[in-house]
């Protein structure tokens, strides 16, 4: 099954009276249970692409397939996890995660029980009833992967979720990421400047071109699961790394 079907993608907006293109003809696809990765210049697209899935965009011309076309809508296919955490300061780590079920209409004791039985999975256990606030980077975007992944959707749709960690944090969000999607099994289709982490996370990357955005490389990632860290030094990956280099610079 493929979960996420884009064809011909273009979307162009009105910068001072003129037109200004984004994307020129994306066409990109998502598999049942895959990880794929977006990674190209800032300002090609990247973004506006995933505005354009969860349905808040319109493109100018193309056609997007969500679930083989068997939904009512992109709310029953994707939970969107953006940049920033977007956590509500003044709800407590438990209140922020199971946010997006209470407001589905769920039964909060319910989805609340089913939130604490994850917590030590997320790296959270001890933090139920604390603020953001009293949170480091890296438990705030577990925080928020949390909430996404609870969403129950079949897509998840991250957007640079690791941009403004440290290296070092960085690195151990992505091994932890690998191991929660083993866990939970959904598409995840990811955006990211960062090549290494598109090579180390993904079955498949598409670079895109500089705005107006096209598809320059479609690349398998052909490295055997499950990853480590210390994969980024193989002869395979280094050669992975050299194609998007490539592609994105020459």
């Amino acid at each position: 099954m493929t979960m996420i079907i884009l064809e011909d993608i273009a979307k162009s907006y009105w910068v001072g009276g003129a037109p200004l293109p984004v994307l020129d003809g994306v066409s990109v696809q998502v598999g049942e249970g895959e990880f794929v990765s977006l990674i190209g210049p800032s300002g090609c697209g990247k973004s506006t692409l995933f505005s354009i899935i969860c349905g808040l965009t319109a493109p100018d011309r193309g056609r997007v397939v969500l679930d083989g076309g068997n939904s009512a809508g992109a709310g029953d296919v994707v939970a969107y996890m953006p940049q920033k955490d977007l956590l509500l300061p003044w709800r407590t780590v438990l209140g922020n995660v199971v946010l997006a079920r209470e407001v589905g209409g769920e039964d909060p004791k319910v989805v609340k029980r089913e939130a604490q039985e994850l917590m030590e999975l997320f790296g959270l256990a001890g933090f139920e009833n604390s603020y953001p606030a009293d949170l480091s980077g890296g438990m705030r975007q577990r925080a928020a992967l949390m909430r996404t992944v609870l969403a129950r959707r079949r897509v998840l749709l991250l957007d640079e979720p690791f941009g403004a960690l440290d290296a070092l944090t960085r690195a151990k969000m992505q091994q932890w990421l690998l191991e929660i999607w083993a866990r939970f099994g959904p598409a995840v289709f990811f955006v990211t400047h960062d090549i290494d982490e598109a090579i180390f996370l993904s079955d498949r990357v598409y670079v895109l071109t500089q705005r107006p955005a096209r598809v320059a490389l479609h690349l398998q990632v052909h490295l055997p699961r499950p990853r480590r860290l210390a994969d980024v030094t193989t002869s395979g990956f280094l050669a992975h790394k050299k194609q998007i280099m490539d592609a994105l610079y020459f």
